[in-house]
């Protein structure tokens, strides 16, 4: 039998040296394939910005185009036709030389960047507003409603296209396909049209939702801009007079500060909202979807209604329909998950608001149906299977005499007219002699015990008569309760 031998130290060395020049040649492997300092052309990146900061001449008809064929495509509800306009939108200039001057405390450049970037959002806003203030379809397409909220995802696609943007801008060679993917994607122009829409019909909300999209869009773009040549360390503007050039450095520093700090609020705000509807959609999933109906009731999941407050209590609205109610005491136990789990945690304080149909007498039902159908038609345009939803509600619950039915009106009618009359009910029945099936109006009705019967079917028939021409139906039908 042989025995162990010791490993040699000589070995253990080797296997060291082995492993650490592994490690050195990834490390200069990656350092080479992510470094971009080689490549960067820090005066030509400056001069061709600056080059792309006025707005006057040829570049003022291209934006003023560029507007007009994004409000018809929106409009039209092309998706085509809007990236169209934004590859020849030039709007993208002024952002990036506020950037760029920020970085390289070069206050002149700020100046003219800042005043040519507010002269275009002007004459883009009223361009967009004068087209669908005069242009006879102004329907509210999934195209324009898209650009009046957003979330972070937008925040994202605003920083890393920035990124993408003044990377390509800084290469020898600049890439055309990276800048014209970065118009697509940062999306400035569809905001901006999407202000004037609203301005043009008098909506305030999808105005400002609109332009606090584009104003993100914006401040992270620049924000990137700034990162990347700071990284760079492209020169700083250098300034004769000592006291003016420590002035301008600290205006710029200033300036980046102030615009970094929303950004960064900003971001969190959206990020604290993206967890918010993540928890709920995954309290949806495991308490609301898994609830089990014994009778008609339905979960309406595409009407769910998530309300983010930072400062104030959110809210979660769930819609149900049919003739089933949820009971207090399966409501009271959601609610109770929704605290004590922690994988709810942003749920703690929030609002569990339940519309349920089974809770109201039918006609509300289908009232509620009808009104929240023709309030959400057009915020939905996008949603055709929400749509769907809603339309087989409502024909579904238009074919049923039970919303026909004024019952607190026949209630009032009946006792005045049949003095013997002790109570009434109500209820929808469906029969079917297996070639047709009817709903049929059935009423409930208790005479009093101290008239005789022939006088009771006397009364019968003619309250059977009278709810028929009230109802305007046949299908009416009257059975005496003891």
């Amino acid at each position: 039998m042989e025995e162990n031998k010791p490993i040699d130290s000589n070995t253990g060395e080797e296997v060291k040296k082995d492993f650490s020049g592994l490690l050195g040649s990834m490390k200069k492997f990656l350092a080479e394939l992510l470094d971009i300092r080689k490549d960067t052309d820090q005066q030509a990146t400056i001069e061709t910005i600056k080059a792309d900061i006025p707005f006057k001449g040829h570049t003022s008809w291209i934006l003023i185009c560029s507007i007009f064929i994004a409000s018809i495509g929106l409009n039209a509800n092309s998706t085509a036709v809007v990236i169209g306009a934004m590859l020849i939108s030039p709007l993208m200039g002024p952002i990036l030389g506020m950037g760029m001057s920020l970085a390289i405390n070069d206050i002149d450049t700020l100046r003219r960047s800042i005043k040519n970037f507010g002269v275009m959002v002007g004459l883009s806003v009223l361009t967009a507003f004068l087209f669908f203030k005069f242009f006879p379809l102004r329907d509210e397409s999934s195209e324009l409603l898209a650009r009046t909220a957003f979330d972070i995802r937008d925040v994202l696609i605003a920083f890393f296209g920035g990124l993408a943007l003044v990377i390509a801008r800084t290469k020898k060679g600049t890439i055309a396909s990276v800048i014209f993917g970065v118009a697509i994607a940062t999306a400035l122009m569809p905001p901006l049209c999407t202000v004037g829409f609203g301005l043009a019909i008098g909506n305030l909300k999808y105005a400002g939702g609109a332009m606090y999209l584009f104003t993100i869009n914006t401040l992270f773009i620049a924000l990137a801009t700034f990162l990347v040549l700071k990284l760079l360390r492209f020169p700083m503007v250098r300034y004769a007079n000592s006291a003016r050039r420590r002035f301008i450095a600290r205006i710029a520093s200033l300036t980046a500060l102030i615009v970094m700090i929303p950004t960064g609020y900003t971001f969190y705000q959206v990020f604290q909202e993206s967890l918010f509807k993540n928890q709920a959609n995954m309290f949806i999933k495991d308490n609301i979807k898994t609830y089990q109906f014994s009778g008609s009731g339905r979960f309406l999941e595409n009407f769910t209604s998530m309300d983010y407050l930072s400062t104030q209590k959110s809210s979660i609205e769930l819609v149900f329909m049919g003739d089933e109610a949820i009971p207090d005491n399966v409501i009271d136990t959601w609610n109770a998950q929704k605290l004590s789990d922690s994988k709810y945690s942003k749920l703690k304080n929030t609002e569990l608001k339940i519309v349920q149909g089974g809770r109201d007498d039918s006609e509300e039902k289908f009232n509620f149906v009808s009104e929240l159908y023709q309030n959400k038609k057009e915020e939905l345009v996008t949603k055709e299977a929400q749509i769907r939803v809603l339309e087989e509600e409502v024909a579904k619950l238009s074919k049923s005499p039970i919303n026909k039915i004024p019952f607190q009106s026949i209630v009032d009618e009946a006792k005045v007219n049949y003095e013997n009359l002790q109570e009434i009910g109500f209820s929808s029945v469906v029969k079917t002699n297996f070639k047709t099936t009817d709903t049929i109006a059935t009423f409930l009705v208790k005479w009093s015990d101290s008239i005789a019967s022939d006088v009771i079917s006397k009364d019968q028939q003619r309250l059977t008569n009278w709810l028929k021409i009230k109802l305007g139906s046949d299908n009416v039908q009257i059975n005496a309760i003891q």
